[in-house]
């Protein structure tokens, strides 16, 4: 095979291939249509001479050489994405880029929200995709995917950057007609009381962690899957919710709740942004770390 006659489009469809292990998967994620996705595998397979994804049953199965080759072409990959990003200037005015950032709903309703509207008029043309953190959100900075992940300190990537958003304090809310909590709350109400807590996939959040591993058990009577729909557990019971100070001022606004303070010392969670270290100097990522540094200056 000669590089000059390959397509080198198809290293991104190999990539995407072998992560998502199905062609209507990978044709979602790359915005192409299912027979083009074929087509590439199909260009994949003559050129390298091998199946790259068997079929067994229903599922594709990758194939040895391909599992060898992924790596290779996963670090390659990234190495020309940290190439095409490194231009001398970034103008937001006339860019078309695309920024992926992973972060939590909470995170997304009290800043990205807020900022990517404001954004509009000094970059019309920039588009952006959000999606929630998860097991495969460190790979995917790992493997440059990610351009920004925003997450607690305790859960970044030790072998990346990162900069520090703000600090967010914990509050408890009930709601306003709970005639069982008065203007304070003492530890007897707050275990007493039944709780909505979070839990983001499998992974416990930033008080869950804190509070197991003080020893504080709560009666836990509802556990919802993000932080915008728990507070939506509170009206009309006589339950709690531990929230995060920003987020609570904002659905106080919306709901009928109280902010209480939390009777227990929750230190305050430092809310991180994190890039790839070799990413520390691409302008456009520059650029949008200081729009997210002036927006979180302002909560």
């Amino acid at each position: 095979m000669r590089l000059d006659n390959f397509d080198l489009n198809l290293l991104v469809a190999f990539d995407v291939l072998m992560q998502e292990q199905s062609v209507t998967k990978a044709a979602n994620r790359l915005n192409v249509t299912q027979p083009a996705m074929s087509a590439s595998l199909k260009r994949l397979r003559e050129s390298f001479q091998d199946d790259i994804l068997a079929q067994h049953g229903k599922r594709l199965i990758p194939t040895p050489f391909a599992l060898a080759l992924q790596p290779e072409i996963a670090e390659k990959i990234f190495e020309l994405r940290a190439l095409i990003a490194r231009q001398g200037r970034f103008e937001p005015q006339r860019s078309e880029r695309h920024f992926r950032i992973a972060a939590s709903d909470y995170i997304t309703t009290v800043l990205l929200a807020p900022l990517v509207n404001a954004l509009i008029s000094q970059a019309p043309n920039i588009g952006f995709t959000f999606e929630l953190p998860g097991p495969a959100s460190q790979d995917a900075l790992a493997n440059g995917e990610l351009d920004l992940l925003l997450t607690p300190e305790i859960f970044v990537h030790p072998d990346h950057p990162c900069e520090l958003v703000f600090e967010e304090q914990h509050v408890t809310v009930g709601w306003t007609g709970n005639r069982e909590i008065g203007d304070t709350l003492s530890q007897e109400d707050f275990t007493h009381a039944g709780h909505v807590a979070v839990s983001v996939g499998r992974r416990f959040t930033f008080a869950e962690e804190w509070f197991r591993g003080q020893g504080i058990e709560r009666r836990i009577e509802v556990r919802a899957p993000s932080f915008i729909q728990a507070p939506f557990l509170v009206p009309d019971t006589g339950r709690l919710c531990v929230m995060h100070e920003r987020l609570a001022r904002y659905m106080a606004e919306r709901l009928p709740l109280r902010i209480l303070e939390t009777p227990f010392a929750i230190p305050p969670m430092r809310e991180m942004m994190q890039f790839h270290a070799t990413r520390e100097a691409d302008p456009g990522l520059s650029w949008l770390r200081r729009q997210v540094a002036k927006a979180a200056a302002l909560l």
